[in-house]
C-alpha cells in the first residue's frame, strides 16, 4: 500500500539547502496540525551504486498535506534500517515502526 510519501532531495553534497527548505514546511505544518505523534519526517542516504548517494526523506501518511505542497510521491513504507529522524516524536518511531521498537 503505497500510503507514505518519498521526496527525493538529489545528491547528499548539494541537498542541503533542500532539506533545510522542506524541514521549515514540515516544522509549521507539524505545529499547526497541533503536533501530532504520527507527523514524522524521517532521512536516509541511499545509492544507486551511482557515484554519489542522495538524500530522501520519507513523510509519513500524516504528512498528506505536506507531500502535496512539496511534490512528494507517494511509496510503500519505507524499512526503518538505516532511516534517522528528521522531524517528529520518539513516540513516532513506535507507532510507525512497531516492529522495529520492540
Amino acid at each position: 500500500m503505497n500510503d507514505w510519501f518519498v521526496k527525493n532531495l538529489g545528491d547528499a553534497m548539494l541537498a542541503f539547502e533542500a532539506q533545510a527548505e522542506l524541514e521549515s514546511v514540515l516544522v509549521s505544518a507539524r505545529a499547526e496540525a497541533g503536533n501530532p505523534e504520527n507527523m514524522a519526517a524521517f532521512i536516509r542516504h541511499e545509492s544507486d551504486g551511482g557515484l554519489h548517494c542522495e538524500v530522501k526523506v520519507y513523510l509519513s501518511p500524516a504528512c498528506d498535506s505536506v507531500a502535496d505542497t512539496c511534490n512528494a510521491t507517494p511509496c510503500a513504507k519505507p524499512s526503518p534500517e538505516g532511516l534517522g529522524m528528521l522531524l517528529g516524536s520518539d513516540e513516532a518511531w513506535q507507532s510507525l515502526f512497531p516492529e522495529f521498537s520492540g
